[in-house]
């Protein structure tokens, strides 16, 4: 494999930025789902790791609550840019950034949701080691090979995390308002 730049997950992402929402009309449900999955609480702090146009963030931000923290991060300013012109970017944080090179700090995140990155990793493994170097010990990890909730695409575990463990006793999980 050659040296991995992003050069071309860049000009696809920018490319069909535009119409991606277009493509995927109804899916809300399965992100919807995928999130619930999660088990996130009141408070935690959660990445939305190739965002794209967003469309997962309203249900973290109703996930987390208003004090919770959603951070979404996509290599594709256009996709964001789509997710600002959506008004998905409301109570979220959201940067032009690699998620194979997530510039954030070890152990920071209560959780990382990621919905059809693992495909556009130059190295999976690598990539998915990046996203647990991220989560704290004991965080919940939801990476998908694809689209939530269809096709057999399963979630894919993160290296030295649980995936979707139990959180320690006293904290119950939020209960998300549906963002629609």
């Amino acid at each position: 494999m050659t040296e991995y730049d992003g050069t071309r997950v860049l000009e696809f992402s920018t490319e069909g930025a535009a119409g991606w929402d277009a493509r995927f009309p109804d899916d809300g449900p399965s992100y919807d789902a995928a999130v619930a999955e999660l088990g996130l609480f009141t408070g935690d702090t959660v990445l939305d790791a190739g965002c794209g146009t967003g469309r997962a963030l309203p249900a973290l931000r109703a996930a987390v609550g208003r004090q919770g923290t959603v951070l979404g991060v996509d290599l594709a300013p256009a996709l964001l840019e789509v997710a600002v012109l959506a008004g998905r970017h409301r109570g979220a944080l959201l940067t032009v950034a690699d998620a194979a090179r997530l510039p954030l700090r070890d152990g920071v995140l209560d959780a990382v949701f990621t919905a059809g990155l693992v495909p556009h990793l130059p190295d999976p493994a690598a990539g998915l080691r990046e996203l647990a170097r991220v989560v704290r010990p004991g965080g919940h990890t939801h990476p998908r090979s694809g689209m939530a909730g269809g096709g057999g695409r399963q979630p894919l575990r993160l290296p030295g995390h649980r995936h979707l463990t139990r959180r320690p006793r006293g904290r119950q999980p939020s209960l998300p308002r549906s963002p629609r």
